[in-house]
């Protein structure tokens, strides 16, 4: 089970004087990018730097994105890190269950699925129920748009939403956001972001620091929302009746319980972090 993640900063692996930075920030976890972010002439360096890291403690869970296994650095960058003490491994290009399954079992790791084709979304629940260790599901959505030949970002809506249903069917956490990749458009990273989060998702990759604080915003409960889900389950307590009326006048059930057994559990985990911290 994977701790509510609400920023997941990426820091490009041979850039090894960042990670420390990205650890005093707000960022709730850190993904060392052995991929995108690495130019070709620094994989090797970049693969080096990430298996120091992870020799030291770090108060932050640290994953991994590693290449994929169909590029030249994938199967060294699987081999490098099995083992090691990464919380897990973000896996690109994921599309075939088979090969999920086979990563978990290599690497002994968490497995977080990056989805980026149509191939990939139409596999979705058989990659979320592939392995035990496999945590969390996301979408790749620049490479997914170029997949699907689409001109403009709505018309990922649909994939989005089956990537919530695929995650939550297979009992997998509600699935992190992409990256917003235009980091000067706080407001576009705003607005796409509420909304996601009213359609299943919780918390998003970010590429800069800047871009943490109104993730964090976002995916942190509202403390009157959480007062009255708190509320909620209390007046469960002595009730025979499986419904009835709170005293606001609004119709409770079990399925309006499950949801705020969900918000207070995510707010009192989010509230132990920060006493950790």
């Amino acid at each position: 089970m994977v701790d509510p993640i609400r920023s997941w900063l990426y820091v490009p692996a041979h850039k090894v004087d960042l990670l420390g930075k990205a650890m005093a920030g707000q960022a709730d976890a850190v993904v060392l990018d052995l991929e995108d972010a690495v130019p070709a002439a620094h994989k090797q360096t970049a693969r080096a730097h990430v298996t120091t890291a992870l020799t030291q403690t770090w108060p932050k869970p640290v994953w991994v994105r590693i290449n994929s296994l169909d590029s030249p650095w994938g199967n060294a960058d699987l081999a490098a890190l099995t083992g090691t003490a990464a919380r897990g491994l973000r896996l690109p290009k994921a599309e075939d269950a088979d090969q999920v399954r086979a990563v978990a079992d290599d690497s002994g790791l968490a497995v977080h699925a990056i989805i980026e084709s149509a191939q990939g979304v139409e596999n979705a629940y058989r990659i979320a129920t592939a392995h035990p260790r496999v945590a969390l599901l996301s979408l790749g959505e620049a490479d997914l748009m170029a997949d699907l030949r689409l001109g403009e970002s709505s018309g990922l809506e649909w994939a989005r939403q089956r990537l919530v249903n695929a995650a939550r069917a297979a009992g997998l956490p509600s699935p992190p956001l992409a990256a917003w990749t235009d980091v000067a458009d706080v407001d576009g990273l705003r607005a796409d972001t509420l909304t996601a989060a009213g359609r299943g998702f919780f918390g998003r990759s970010v590429l800069h620091p800047k871009q943490v604080n109104v993730v964090n915003e976002i995916f942190t409960p509202d403390d009157v929302e959480v007062a009255a889900a708190r509320a909620r389950l209390h007046g469960q307590k002595g009730r025979e009746a499986a419904a009835w009326l709170d005293e606001d006048g609004r119709f409770v059930d079990a399925a309006l319980l499950a949801n705020a057994r969900w918000l207070v559990d995510l707010a009192d985990a989010l509230a132990r972090r920060e006493v950790g911290a």
